[in-house]
């Protein structure tokens, strides 16, 4: 018998029940399915989550809000975390209660980024997960009060909220295709990008927001498509409103942590933007 049944038959293991019943367990890449054959011939497969303990998980902008929301719960698991952000004074205070280590870096250059990444990688390794966390949210009418125009706040916004995430998701997707994959799940890594609500419900005042973000969910198909052959994963949260430093938000930057470590064990999440908002909607303004 050649092909993938003799493989996947050579990878099941058979058991004889006291009752006569046949049970049946087989590992085919990162499903385990398994067969209790009885009068109803019910079927269950479990799939194998990626375990993080031990592993280099990266997060942009962790020193503070949803980012540090994110360290927290991934060192709770066991990972080893790694916070690259701006404002390193701050974030380090934050680090020390975690036992995380922090890089600064300015997302939108991408000396800084490449710089970064470098010499994270040659000291403690390429990362199984990336979070994008670090963002701005700057706010202007495109025509303002006596004609003044808003370029060069819509310009910034989009040099960190969207090409920020590209180069820090270019440098360490790089790095992260380096690895090994893993035994139980046949994976190399997860990407996780931060879009938010405004990429489809953008308020007056915005624009230059909704356009860095919707450019971060347009680019997560494309960017899973390319890598998912190589097994990795990107995926995308567009959250709501949220507790964070600024603005003042309604939401728990935990439940945005807990989403992003459900993607990461969840190896069928790919190429998908999630709304994390409570069904929240944004008015005009």
């Amino acid at each position: 018998m050649t092909g993938k049944l003799a493989v996947i038959l050579e990878a099941s293991q058979i058991f004889w029940t006291e009752s006569g019943f046949v049970h049946i367990v087989i590992q085919y890449n990162n499903m385990r399915c398994r067969w209790h054959v009885n009068r109803e011939e019910h079927v269950g497969c479990e799939p194998e989550a990626m375990n993080i303990s031990d592993e280099q998980i990266w997060i942009t902008g962790g020193g503070s809000g949803l980012g540090l929301a994110c360290a927290r719960r991934f060192a709770a698991d066991g990972a080893k975390i790694t916070i690259f952000d701006l404002d390193d004074e701050a974030a380090t205070e934050r680090a020390s209660e975690i036992g995380a280590s922090v890089v600064k870096v300015d997302v939108g250059d991408e000396a800084s980024v490449a710089s970064a990444v470098e010499s994270t990688v040659a000291y403690s390794g390429a990362p199984r997960v990336l979070v994008n966390c670090a963002g701005i949210g700057l706010a202007a009418r495109i025509v303002g009060r006596e004609g003044r125009l808003s370029t060069d706040v819509f310009s910034k916004t989009i040099q960190v909220n969207l090409i920020g995430t590209y180069l820090m998701m270019s440098h360490a997707a790089r790095a992260m295709l380096e690895l090994e994959t893993l035994e139980d799940t046949g994976e190399r890594g997860v990407i996780i990008n931060t879009a938010s609500v405004a990429w489809q419900d953008g308020q007056l005042g915005q624009a230059a927001y909704a356009a860095s973000k919707g450019g971060v969910a347009s680019m997560c198909l494309p960017a899973a498509r390319e890598f998912g052959q190589f097994g990795v994963r990107v995926m995308t949260i567009a959250p709501g409103l949220f507790e964070t430093p600024f603005p003042s938000r309604l939401g728990m930057a935990e439940e945005y942590a807990l989403l992003a470590s459900q993607i990461v064990e969840n190896s069928y999440l790919n190429g998908t933007v999630i709304r994390l908002d409570g069904a929240v909607r944004l008015p005009r303004k």
